[in-house]
């Protein structure tokens, strides 16, 4: 490929700057919202007025951009925070800093269109079956605009790597409800296996493969340009009506999508979604048959011949081993597991994974690496609060498994850095919604906060594994969200007394324990006053939450352009990977988790830029 991009001593020195950055300022983005008032978060790390740091935010766009940002500021500040204090005195060198330290900022990622265009550049122009029939898929039908415009973006992507590689075999790793494999192998007739760990998702595409077989006369006679589908022609029938009425070649190979299990539900909207999907599938998906008579204006012998035609058919495609081209397998996918060992007809393929949660899409691009069946990734991670840590501190460990997702390459694992969860947290915020006003929740984080207040006060002796949960969005009132929450967390005051009560009858009491339950006792027993109280008392320092949560807002795609860096940068230390990059495929206001790991391995015309 002739595409200009960085080599590994390049990404490594990108690397270092953002973890050098990082090492000054993740202190913000590890601090957790819920301790902000308990732990005084604010005194401890900000010494400006919230009202200074909001006004810097909200004029972060349109300020004028210095050349490329210096360690050490005017003041000698480092990345606006004091050296001695290590507070931040200068918001406005913070996120000057901030933006030169994400992705764009850097400049080490492609367009979509760029690897596009140079994927074509190969002299090969992408067939798929817009180009056979005229007839494109419509994604928007049966998808929220969301997900359409990811399948859509991806997809031809995919496809142009499958074309690039002269293969026709895609993985798509974590296909959930398989909107990409279906848009994958009806727009562009490729053989897709979905792997998914949940068998409720496999099930979900076995059931859809029954209904697109149930309603295929359907779609053929939409397709015949008939505005009306007769009734009798989609009710259910008899196997000898079936066989006889049987001219569609090789559907039943064709699987569509598969359920989540949180969308089952929903089983009326999904029938209307499907329908929707069904009268825009594309002529390559079925093969739509000349005009005949109906089964009922047959002769005897004529049904007879019909009949016997239809099962030589089928037998012939059975023989010619037509492969399904959407499979769903359930599969627990790990960076060691043997793909022949789930996909028995495996060739050269390309794996792909969008928004593969957690380590997932670390073992993705370990498996691209270790299996020589696999020429071409193209990978798009979520979830980063779920990756697993190589180099976390004692007092953060996480249960590890065999291979962390986080770091990958070898440069970040030489120098045993890590995040944090609360770090990889804030890489999920999503900068660009929050800067055209689809902010942050304030009031829930800011009743969390209070509450953990109230905990702290008159809890203090009570450790409970339970979470608070989703509340907030059932409650009238911060009164109302304590009652509840506390409920939840097993600390309602009914509860709190039998303790109390069992406690004074232990036979091991003394005096100091005495006074320290009945002081325990009285605590619990909170009025609506009381919380109110609470909430009156911090409401006026709530801005100081709102300032410190835009500016871990501000930290969130350096510290994700850290973590997608240290993934191109595992391909790149890699011998047998001809071309990798960084690649922007989405519009980050619609799909926030926008840009995808894409790498290519060398042989036989294949790329040999790295």
């Amino acid at each position: 490929m002739t595409l200009s991009t960085y080599s590994l001593g390049e990404i490594q020195q990108r690397i270092n700057e953002v973890r050098r950055f990082l090492s000054v300022t993740l202190n913000i983005a590890n601090a957790h919202t819920v301790e902000f008032y308990t732990h005084d978060v604010w005194e401890r790390f900000i010494a400006l007025p919230p009202a200074e740091v909001l006004s810097a935010v909200a004029a972060g766009g349109d300020q004028q951009r210095e050349p490329a940002s210096r360690a050490t500021g005017e003041l000698g500040t480092t990345f606006g925070f004091c050296p001695d204090t290590k507070r931040l005195v200068d918001v406005c060198e913070l996120l000057r800093a901030a933006q030169d330290h994400t992705l764009p900022g850097l400049g080490v990622f492609l367009k979509r269109d760029e690897l596009l265009q140079e994927l074509r550049g190969m002299g090969m122009k992408l067939r798929s079956a817009v180009a056979q029939t005229g007839s494109a898929l419509e994604p928007d039908e049966f998808m929220n605009s969301k997900k359409s415009h990811e399948v859509q973006s991806m997809s031809e992507v995919v496809a142009c790597l499958a074309q690039h590689c002269r293969v026709k075999q895609v993985i798509d790793v974590g296909s959930g409800k398989g909107y990409l494999s279906s848009f994958l192998s009806l727009q562009h007739g490729l053989q897709v296996y979905g792997v998914d760990s949940s068998s409720t998702n496999t099930h979900g595409a076995q059931e859809r493969n029954r209904k697109l077989r149930k309603f295929s006369r359907a779609y053929q006679q939409h397709m015949r340009g008939n505005g009306k589908v007769e009734e009798e022609e989609i009710k259910p029938v008899t196997v000898e009506e079936e066989v006889l009425n049987d001219d569609r070649v090789g559907n039943e190979s064709v699987e569509v999508t598969a359920y989540n299990p949180s969308a089952e539900k929903q089983s009326k909207t999904d029938s209307e979604v499907e329908e929707l999907f069904l009268t825009s599938l594309s002529v390559d998906a079925m093969e739509i048959p000349n005009p005949r008579v109906p089964p009922t204006q047959l002769s005897p012998e004529e049904k007879e011949k019909r009949k016997r035609e239809n099962l030589e058919r089928k037998a012939r495609n059975r023989s010619d081993g037509s492969k399904a081209l959407f499979s769903p397998l359930t599969s627990f996918i790990t960076a060691e597991t043997e793909l022949r060992e789930i996909i028995t007809e495996l060739e050269d393929a390309v794996m792909v994974g969008l928004h593969t949660c957690g380590d997932l899409a670390s073992n993705t691009l370990r498996m691209f690496v270790a299996k020589p069946e696999l020429v071409a990734v193209c990978s798009v991670g979520c979830c980063y609060h779920l990756l697993s840590e190589e180099f976390l501190p004692e007092k953060q460990a996480e249960d590890l498994l065999s291979s962390c997702g986080f770091p990958l390459s070898q440069s970040l694992r030489d120098q045993s850095w890590f995040c944090g969860r609360n770090a990889r947290m804030s890489a999920c915020l999503a900068l660009e919604r929050v800067s055209v006003g689809q902010g942050i929740q304030m009031e829930s984080l800011f009743y969390r906060a209070v509450l953990h207040v109230i905990l702290r006060d008159h809890y203090s002796s009570f450790k409970s594994e339970k979470r608070v949960g989703n509340v907030y969005s059932k409650t009238k009132s911060f009164v109302d969200y304590v009652r509840r929450a506390l409920r939840r967390l097993e600390l309602d005051e009914a509860k709190v007394c039998i303790f109390c009560c069992l406690y004074f009858t232990s036979s091991f009491l003394f005096f100091s324990c005495f006074s320290h339950v009945s002081d325990t006792l009285f605590s619990f027993q909170l009025s609506d006053n009381d919380i109110q109280r609470y909430h009156d008392t911090y409401r006026e320092r709530m801005d100081e939450m709102h300032a410190f949560n835009m500016l871990k807002v501000s930290l969130a795609p350096c510290i994700e352009g850290l973590i997608l860096l240290d993934r191109l940068c595992f391909l790149k230390e890699q011998e047998n990977v001809s071309f990798s990059a960084l690649v922007q495929l989405f519009d980050p206001l619609l799909s926030p988790r926008c840009y995808a790991v894409v790498g290519l391995k060398s042989y036989d015309g294949r790329p040999t830029t790295q």
